[in-house]
């Protein structure tokens, strides 16, 4: 059974707003990691750097791959 094009144009509205969700909930958690591992002094900041790095570079990535593949 396929949806109505109403609950299809619902979805299509809503959909950005997820994307928000999800990208807001991303950036609190890793600026969350960043001030613990900052609270653990300065031989901890190139770690915090690269794995902060990793992970901006990993989302873009995801994001990219995401938007060629609908």
């Amino acid at each position: 059974m396929t949806p109505s094009p109403r609950a299809d144009a619902l979805l299509e509205l809503l959909f950005p707003v997820w994307q928000f969700v999800i990208g807001v909930v991303v950036v609190l958690v890793v600026v969350i990691a960043t001030y613990r591992l900052a609270l653990r002094g300065p031989s901890r900041m190139g770690t915090v750097l690269l794995v902060t790095g990793a992970v901006i570079v990993g989302i873009t990535v995801f994001g990219i791959l995401s938007t060629h593949s609908a």
